[in-house]
């Protein structure tokens, strides 16, 4: 469980500080303190999962896990904004633990646990998204930004140590395999030059020759994939499994609305973050404890929709559950659209956004469980993320870029206008709405009680 709530805590900790970072080293390029995490961690992605299938879980959460500790380390102890943005490169490789945790819960615990223990590990979020923002906020008012960045590396050498003592390792595995290296580069060379891409667009110019260029090499790297995939007689992912009609919509539905509700965190915390300065800034200007407080009940909101669809998933079609989420968190951020000037505002439509995402969150592993064999649930957990964080960074970028349309810079920093803000959140409503629609196109799949899981209980 901490292995995987470590993945969400970053991801609250990095949002919390990202707007003294930007001040502190007088950047407009904050962007890529929370995107060169993702973009890291979906180019190993691949790697990393097809070695849990090969040589063992728990082996490749440990090394995920190591590699963790040491880009930490290097951004705790970063003097310039280059090497911090080195540093949380090589920590994204962590991103991996949390396919791994999952697919490590399958095969270990017994049938009628594991939506249980899915729900509960997924429910964490709502623990990390109570607890985060007061110990990030405790952090960042009386011992700066770069207290978060060495509790993010104390936090990351306890994950180590847990996993190395507690985790079993799964017997679930391939048998005398080969990593697929060409495939893994290509899938993740082409990831990469496409997230790139949108993340240098607004500056280049989005019908730019460079821009152009660099999407058209990630389409022929992409499409070069494929080709070897179909050829190489072990695959990073066998195609065979995401041609199937469950898989590959499901992954479509919960990539677009976990993604999509993964980035709107950026949006939020910039806005409340952010100082209020006469038409340069219109953040809210909080500190962090009082965002911690505001933000308490929609975190407990989280949680009780992460926990309710571990538990209903046994009884209800997890389509269902995964369009109510989206729904309700569609509704609360429309809401949030017009009314967010004041913590009474953002916790009257907080609440309800944070159930929808509590749901969501928790029955995408969930249904992966649901349209895929115990042996490919390593790989399908791998695709899904990769898939999610793709989207993840498209959308958070993408909000960096409407925000900004909307912004000045002062000082080498980039501020933001209320109605940049508003876009912001605009363009998350319409992804995960788009998200929410891609659950028709998912045919009925078994249960989750009747679903095939690990023997190792």
């Amino acid at each position: 469980m901490w292995a995987v709530q470590l993945v969400s805590l970053v991801a609250a900790l990095s949002g919390t500080t990202q707007a003294a970072i930007a001040i502190h080293f007088q950047t407009t390029q904050i962007a890529w303190f929370t995107l060169m995490t993702l973009l890291t961690g979906t180019f190993f992605l691949p790697f990393v999962v097809k070695g849990a299938a090969l040589f063992g879980k728990k082996r490749a959460l440990i090394v995920a896990t190591g590699l963790g500790f040491v880009g930490d380390l290097v951004a705790a102890l970063a003097t310039d904004y280059r090497t911090l943005l080195i540093g949380r490169g090589i920590a994204g490789i962590y991103i991996a633990a949390t396919p791994l945790a999952y697919a490590i819960a399958r095969d270990v615990f017994p049938r009628r646990w594991v939506g249980l223990a899915n729900g509960i590990m997924a429910g964490g979020v709502g623990l990390v998204a109570f607890g985060g923002p007061f110990l990030s906020g405790w952090l960042l008012d009386d011992h700066g930004f770069r207290s978060v960045l060495w509790f993010m590396a104390v936090s990351t050498a306890v994950s180590l140590v847990l996993v190395a003592v507690l985790v079993p390792e799964s017997p679930v595995r391939e048998r005398g395999g080969r990593m697929d290296w060409a495939g893994g580069i290509l899938l993740g060379g082409g990831v990469t030059l496409l997230i790139y891409a949108v993340g240098e667009g607004a500056g280049w110019g989005w019908g730019s020759t460079k821009f152009l260029g660099f999407v058209a090499g990630a389409l022929i790297a992409l499409i070069a994939f494929l080709l070897v995939e179909r050829r190489v007689a072990e695959p990073l992912f066998p195609l065979a499994m995401v041609r199937r009609r469950t898989v590959w919509s499901a992954l479509l539905a919960t990539a677009l609305a976990a993604g999509s509700l993964s980035a709107v965190g950026i949006v939020i915390q910039l806005l409340v973050l952010m100082p209020n300065i006469p038409h340069v800034s219109d953040g809210l200007g909080w500190s962090g404890e009082h965002n911690a407080i505001v933000t308490s009940p929609i975190s407990v909101m989280i949680i009780v929709g992460a926990v309710g669809a571990g538990v209903l998933a046994r009884r209800m079609d997890s389509r269902i559950l995964l369009a109510a989420g989206a729904a309700l968190a569609i509704v609360g951020y429309g809401i949030g659209t017009q009314y967010h000037e004041t913590a009474a505002h953002i916790i009257s439509w907080g609440v309800l956004a944070g159930l929808g995402t509590g749901l969501v969150v928790a029955v995408v592993p969930i249904m992966v469980i649901e349209v895929v064999r115990p042996e490919e649930q390593a790989l399908a957990n791998g695709a899904q993320n990769l898939a999610q964080g793709v989207a993840q960074i498209i959308v958070s970028q993408l909000a960096y870029v409407v925000m900004a349309h909307h912004g000045l810079v002062l000082k080498g920093t980039q501020f933001y206008l209320d109605e940049g803000f508003t876009n912001g959140l605009w363009l998350v409503i319409g992804c995960v709405t788009l998200g929410g629609l891609c659950v028709a196109l998912i045919p009925r799949a078994e249960r989750l009680e009747d679903a095939e899981v690990g023997q190792a209980a």
